[in-house]
């Protein structure tokens, strides 16, 4: 197997990554197994260049194929936010107070107008150093409460029809979801490229 740096620790992220690049070929560790300690300022104003500071820190370190991802919610109502400010919204890192923090601010927001979507960017770069990007997007809005114990960050805040993220099993939310849509870009991308090396 070919190995493949995520440039996270974060075991969520990981186990995702995981189902859906392994059966490829490829091994993913995660940046804290493979002995790298780099936490680089996230200072982009699109998910885009977020995830792409995180790959490049990894990749100047080890030189090696990485990937990164930088996601987040985007509230309609609220302007986009949390949008890239997802992960510290309200100047805390705790998942509970960001959706207290987005229900709150919803309180008085009718549900027609409570649309929302999360939005994942992933840069892969290769052990040459070339760079690609995939963008997925996963449409909903937000609840009114707190559901289920599946999923993370907003997940049992976002509604998906008349169930929230956090109530989807693994498989499901993988087959709908923001991530799962940008790393099947990727798994696309690496399949193309593993047959054109191989002709």
């Amino acid at each position: 197997m070919r190995k493949m740096i995520l440039a996270s620790s974060n075991p969520h992220k990981l186990r995702e990554f995981r189902e859906i690049l392994e059966p490829l070929g490829w091994e993913v560790i995660s940046q804290k197994d493979a002995g790298i300690d780099v936490d680089p300022e996230e200072n982009g104003s699109t998910f885009a260049e977020n995830s792409a500071i995180k790959a490049r820190a990894v990749y100047e370190i080890a030189r090696t194929a990485v990937i990164a991802d930088d996601s987040g919610l985007e509230v309609d109502a609220l302007g986009g936010e949390p949008g890239v400010y997802s992960a510290r919204y309200g100047g805390t890192r705790d998942d509970k107070a960001h959706n207290a923090l987005v229900l709150d601010k919803l309180r008085s927001v009718p549900d027609e107008k409570r649309t929302a979507r999360f939005v994942a960017a992933i840069t892969y770069i290769d052990e040459s150093g070339k760079e690609s990007s995939f963008i997925g997007k996963f449409e909903g809005r937000i609840g009114y409460e707190e559901r289920g114990k599946n999923g993370f960050g907003y997940d049992p805040i976002f509604m998906v029809g008349d169930i929230s993220s956090a109530e989807l099993s693994p498989d499901e939310k993988n087959a709908v979801s923001h991530r799962g849509k940008a790393l099947r870009a990727l798994a696309e991308y690496l399949s193309a490229d593993k047959e054109e090396n191989r002709c």
